[in-house]
């Protein structure tokens, strides 16, 4: 069977000599090549979106914008099994999931078009003592600039919606570099977006020969935005490269905690913990990770979340069988084994899991009173574990919740409304979920890491808003 070849998706670009191969998580089978630009090829790339947007005869009025995602919508409508399978297959996540992520990145174009329509300006006072009078002040929002994302590979539809349509409604030339990992989805997504009417100029996908290249085009001053989603460690060096002026918005991870209170829902609670933990093989960055259970419960929590994780079926993420996947590589296994591995011989109990299954996944994964200082209780896990701990003191149980220097979604289960107004005050958090897990997100709300976990704030309405400036007129008239 032939390979398939995906070229690069910029105008008058010639790719590098390189070639980019993408893998099955699941079963290594070569799936795609694709090209890359090298350091020339992104000088073009980065020409072609500055002089889109510096032209701004040339704009996408809100109409053709309108127009474009409405017809979006119905295109992925219409290849939602093709593009599905193509996530499932370089992604890893199962396909009941992955046809939930499809669905919400359809949802996710509606959302970006209810942008355009509801967005606006507002009048500034005037008239209101001597310098102000005979005034009028209104603004109105214009694009930023040239945006730039860079993508993570868990969830490769629904991230790509999230970076690539607020652009577009903003009327932001973008340039999209997904993960090396998962890169097809965007590509096809893309080829969507052009079939819809969108502009070449408007819209480029590339994939680099190296970082370096990558670096130099975070670096450089055309780049108005950057989105990235990723590892804690490259956003924050990207975002000390970017050139004075630019905006970002950084989405990392989080080790994020649950309080079960004393009167908390236990049978209600353990399914809901299991589905946010182990959740395409915990590769989430709101994946639950520190349960926190009183002493007399904690057991019999770990002991519960074991069950339901041994209850899920791992394999093949094509089967609508499967709840769990495969980790996205090789390495990231060894890891996750390495770290379950010292934190039992540090004095963990090991409940469940804690071993490969074939060649590309890992058994869901439950410990008991893991130290505090084990990578598993201080670094963000990404794979399909959850650590219960005990405590005597719900205040003590937050305190350890807190001790670490990511702050993202966390949870309380409780019964009693004060307690969860007490939790909800004291959590480091953004986002504070009541007898739910940490999880759970929809695509309208504000979303953002705080501290080590990122800055600004994600949801398509929040990047749509980061994605444009305010501008104001001042009218001087006498007759004011």
């Amino acid at each position: 069977m032939t390979t398939a070849r995906y070229a690069v998706m910029a105008p008058d670009v010639s790719p590098s000599e390189k070639v980019l191969e993408v893998y099955s998580p699941y079963d290594r089978r070569l799936l795609a090549q694709v090209e890359t630009v090298d350091e020339p090829g992104i000088e073009q790339v980065l020409r072609t979106a500055y002089q889109t947007f510096e032209n701004r005869d040339q704009w996408l009025s809100g109409e053709q914008r309108l127009g474009i995602l409405k017809r979006m919508a119905e295109l992925m409508t219409r290849d939602a099994d093709r593009l599905t399978g193509i996530a499932v297959r370089e992604g890893g996540k199962p396909l009941t999931d992955s046809r939930v992520e499809m669905a919400r990145a359809i949802d996710g174009i509606h959302l970006c078009a209810q942008c355009i329509r509801t967005s606006h300006g507002e009048e500034i006072p005037m008239g209101i003592n001597a310098a102000s009078q005979h005034r009028l002040a209104v603004t109105r929002h214009e694009p930023i600039g040239v945006a730039l994302a860079f993508s993570a590979f868990n969830h490769p539809i629904n991230l790509i919606v999230h970076q690539i349509g607020p652009a577009i409604a903003a009327g932001c030339p973008v340039i999209v570099k997904p993960a090396n990992d998962t890169p097809l989805s965007c590509y096809e997504l893309v080829k969507l977006f052009r079939e819809a009417g969108l502009p070449p100029a408007w819209c480029q996908v590339i994939s680099t020969t190296s970082h370096d290249v990558s670096q130099a085009l975070v670096s450089d001053d055309r780049v108005a935005f950057f989105s990235f989603i990723g590892s804690a460690d490259v956003g924050w060096m990207l975002r000390s490269k970017l050139a004075p002026g630019a905006r970002c918005a950084l989405e990392h991870g989080g080790i994020a905690p649950v309080v079960l209170a004393p009167d908390a829902d236990l049978e209600g609670a353990i399914p809901l913990l299991a589905k946010g933990g182990f959740y395409h093989a915990g590769q989430v960055c709101i994946s639950v990770q520190r349960v926190y259970a009183p002493a007399g419960l904690a057991a019999q929590v770990a002991e519960g979340l074991a069950r339901a994780g041994e209850a899920m079926s791992v394999g093949d993420p094509a089967l609508d069988s499967t709840g769990i996947g495969p980790l996205i590589r090789e390495r990231e296994i060894e890891r996750v084994h390495r770290w379950v591995s010292q934190a039992v011989s540090e004095g963990a109990q090991l409940i469940c899991g804690g071993q490969r299954i074939g060649e590309s996944c890992y058994a869901p994964t439950v410990l008991l009173d893991p130290p505090a200082n084990s990578e598993v209780s201080c670094e963000e896990v990404f794979g399909p574990v959850i650590c219960v701990y005990s405590y005597k003191d719900m205040d003590e149980a937050i305190d350890s919740a807190n001790a670490v220097p990511f702050a993202f979604q966390a949870a309380v289960f409780t019964r009693d409304i004060d307690t969860a107004m007490h939790a909800y005050r004291r959590l480091n958090a953004s986002a504070v979920m009541v007898n739910d897990h940490t999880a759970f997100r929809v695509d309208w709300m504000p979303f953002s890491g705080l501290r080590h976990s990122g800055m600004g704030v994600g949801g398509i309405p929040g990047t749509f808003a980061d994605m444009q400036i305010e501008k104001m007129l001042v009218i001087r008239s006498d007759h004011l």
